[in-house]
C-alpha cells in the first residue's frame, strides 16, 4: 500500500525534528537501518515503516501525523498551497479509514511447537501462512487437528492414552478434569472449560462441513475469526495453567 505525503516532504518535519517526533510521540526509530532499505529520505523512511509494523501501529502514526497536518493548514487558512493541500487530502483520508475498516490479523498465540514432530511442525507453519494471509477460513481444519495432538499430548504426559478415532470434544473433557483435580481452578475458569466441551463438540462439525477437510462450503470470514479467536483464547490460557503446574 502507499502511503500519501502530507505538507512538505513530510510535513514540516527537518531529519533532526522527524527523528525526535517519532522517539518521543511512538518511541519508534524512525531512521533505524531496517526503514532505510528503500532510502533514507523522510518519505522512504516514513513509508518503508508504514508497510512492514502492525496495523494499529500504521493507525496511530497516520492519525497523529493528520492530526499535526490539520494544525499546519489552520495556520494560513485562506493561502493558496493550504487549498490546494486540502484538495489533495482525499487519498490521505481513504488509507486512514481502510486501515480502519480492517480486521486487525488474528495471531498464532495459542499454537506452539510442542514437540518434535514433523507433522506438528508443518501444522504450525501452515496455520501461520493461513493467518499471514488474513484467511482463518483456510486454518480451521489444520487449527482442528493441531487441536487432536495438543490434547493428546496433554493427556499422554499425564499417563492417559487416547484411542485413535476418539473425537476432539472427548479428549478435552478427559484433560479437564485432570486439570480441575490438580489446580484449585477458580469458579469462572472451571466453567469456561466446562463449556468448551460442548464447543469443541460443534467444532468438530464445522471441520467435518465447514473446513477444506473436505469438499465443503467453508465458513465466512468474519465467522471462521470468531472461532479461531476463540479456541486460541483457550489454549493460551491452558498454556499458561500448564506452565504454572510445572513451576515456571
Amino acid at each position: 500500500m502507499a502511503y500519501p505525503n502530507g505538507f512538505g516532504y513530510v510535513l514540516d518535519f527537518s531529519d533532526r525534528t522527524m527523528d525526535e517526533f517519532f522517539e518521543d510521540e511512538f518511541g519508534i526509530e524512525i531512521y533505524a537501518k531496517e526503514n532505510r532499505v528503500h532510502g533514507s529520505s523522510k518519505r522512504n523512511c516514513l513509508t518503508t515503516f508504514l508497510g512492514r509494523t502492525d496495523q494499529n501501529t500504521a493507525l496511530k502514526v497516520l492519525r497523529t501525523l493528520w492530526e499535526r497536518r490539520e494544525g499546519l493548514l489552520e495556520a494560513h487558512p485562506n493561502s493558496d498551497s493550504t487549498q490546494d493541500a486540502r484538495a489533495k487530502s482525499v487519498p490521505f483520508q481513504k488509507v486512514i479509514e481502510q486501515l480502519q475498516n480492517e480486521p486487525t490479523l488474528l495471531t498464532s498465540a495459542g499454537v506452539e511447537q510442542f514437540a518434535s514432530d514433523r507433522t506438528l511442525e508443518e501444522l504450525v507453519a501452515d496455520i501461520q501462512r493461513s493467518l499471514d494471509a488474513n484467511k482463518p477460513e483456510v486454518a480451521i481444519d489444520h487449527l482442528h487437528t493441531y487441536c487432536v495432538k495438543k490434547f493428546s499430548q496433554l493427556l499422554e504426559t499425564r499417563g492417559i492414552k487416547c484411542d485413535q478415532d476418539e473425537p476432539l470434544h472427548s479428549r478435552f473433557g478427559k484433560y479437564r478434569k485432570c486439570l480441575e483435580s490438580e489446580q484449585n481452578l477458580h469458579e469462572f475458569t472451571s466453567r469456561a472449560m466446562k463449556s468448551f466441551i460442548s464447543l469443541l463438540e460443534s467444532f468438530n462439525d464445522i471441520r467435518n462441513n465447514r473446513s477444506l477437510a473436505h469438499d465443503n462450503e467453508i465458513l465466512e470470514p468474519v465467522e471462521a475469526r470468531f472461532i479461531f479467536s476463540c479456541i486460541s483464547a483457550m489454549l493460551v490460557m491452558l498454556r499458561a495453567l500448564e506452565s504454572a503446574r510445572y513451576g515456571k
